[in-house]
C-alpha cells in the first residue's frame, strides 16, 4: 500500500473512531447516562468484561500519551499535546490514526 493510500486509509479510521464510539455514547446519555464521575465509573464497571475493555482503552490511551510525546518532536509533529486531549476527551479510536495519518503526512515531507 502506498503512503497515499495509507495515510487516506488512517483519516477514514479517524473519521470511524468519532462517529462509531460517540454514537454509542450519545444514546448512552439520551438513555439517562452522564459523563459525571459517580455515574461514569459505575457504568463502566457494570460487569467484569466491561471493566476489563475499560481498563484496556486507558492503559492503551495512556502508553500511546507517553509515546507520541517522545515521538512527535522527531517526527515533526508539532504541538503533541493536541493529541493528548483528543485520546482523553474524544477516544484513543480516534486520536490514534489521525496522529498516525498526520505523522505519514510528516514524513512524505522529508
Amino acid at each position: 500500500m502506498s503512503t497515499k493510500n495509507a495515510t487516506l486509509v488512517l483519516f477514514v479510521l479517524a473519521l470511524l473512531g468519532v462517529v462509531a464510539p460517540w454514537y454509542f455514547n450519545i444514546a448512552f446519555l439520551l438513555d439517562g447516562g452522564s459523563f459525571a464521575p459517580g455515574p461514569f465509573v459505575a457504568a463502566v464497571s457494570a460487569n467484569k468484561l466491561v471493566a476489563g475493555i475499560t481498563w484496556d482503552v486507558y492503559i492503551a490511551a495512556a502508553a500511546f500519551s507517553v509515546w507520541l510525546l517522545q515521538d512527535a518532536p522527531a517526527a515533526g509533529v508539532r504541538r503533541p499535546w493536541i493529541y493528548v486531549v483528543l485520546t482523553f476527551g474524544i477516544g484513543l479510536a480516534f486520536s490514534l490514526p489521525l496522529y498516525m495519518a498526520i505523522r505519514g503526512r510528516c514524513d512524505e515531507r522529508d
